[in-house]
């Protein structure tokens, strides 16, 4: 049996650039901006803009008269978001911690923050600063999976619900933040108005092992004593042999400030 399971860790930036342009993430990523209906002279905040993956597409939308503004933490990530916006007047890209906005109160018309809320330390502490930058009237679009819904086919399930459970009790921070969306953003004082929920289904295992990390994860599961080695090493290898099926909930919620 092989002594590493799947692909390796991926660079964060180019893992969320992959991510992005696959066919689910491009729809998702699209639905969440056609929700938030930017306008031109507005300003566009993106939480947790990463490698600044949707920060043209607020640009193009906010035009010459608007203004984009892309918080991030990670110094890597501030780096190749400023690199692929370069010739966006528009767009600045800002240092700074979701919990602690580098953000003027009351001045965001329109904020996103899509996949982060899971990692963060207090969500309802980064949901009360949007609440804080945004003026009344704004719209803040939100996007989360929900990991307890991670299904993966395979003949043995008991390993596959062990995967799923090492995945939203141990692997990610807040791993069910999808379903909790919009009660934590009604307790932040904005107003709910719509919810949705999409599944991306995975058909293509090397992609899915990029995304959903089924061999690194696997590995980190039975180093820490929540699967069984072999038959861990052995559910893995079935799914490299196909075919191959896995999906999970992913919530987008609008709210008005």
């Amino acid at each position: 049996m092989p002594t590493h399971l799947g692909a390796p860790r991926p660079d964060q930036a180019a893992y969320m650039l992959r991510a992005a342009a696959t066919d689910a993430g491009r729809a998702y990523k699209q639905q969440l901006l056609d929700l938030l209906d930017v306008g031109a002279g507005q300003t566009a905040l993106d939480v947790g803009c990463g490698p600044g993956t949707d920060l043209g597409a607020l640009a193009e939308r906010v035009g010459r008269d608007g203004t984009v503004i892309g918080v991030d933490r990670d110094r890597a990530m501030l780096a190749e978001a400023r690199r692929r916006t370069t010739g966006l007047p528009a767009v600045e890209v800002r240092e700074g911690d979701a919990h602690a906005l580098p953000v003027e109160p009351g001045s965001v018309d329109r904020a996103r923050i899509d996949r982060v809320l899971m990692h963060v330390a207090d969500p309802a502490a980064v949901l009360a600063q949007l609440h804080r930058v945004t003026r009344p009237g704004a719209l803040l679009a939100l996007a989360e999976p929900d990991w307890d819904t991670l299904v993966v086919d395979a003949d043995d399930l008991e390993t596959s619900r062990a995967f799923t459970r090492y995945t939203a009790s141990v692997a990610v921070r807040n791993a069910t933040i999808g379903r909790r969306l919009a009660r934590h953003a009604e307790r932040a004082g904005f107003t709910v108005l719509t919810v949705l929920a999409t599944t991306p289904v995975f058909r293509d295992f090397p992609a899915a092992d990029h995304t959903l990390g089924l061999g690194r994860n696997t590995e980190k599961a039975i180093a820490a004593g929540h699967i069984d080695e072999e038959h861990g090493r052995r559910w893995f290898a079935s799914l490299a042999e196909g075919p191959f099926l896995a999906s999970f909930s992913l919530f987008t919620v609008l709210c008005s400030r």
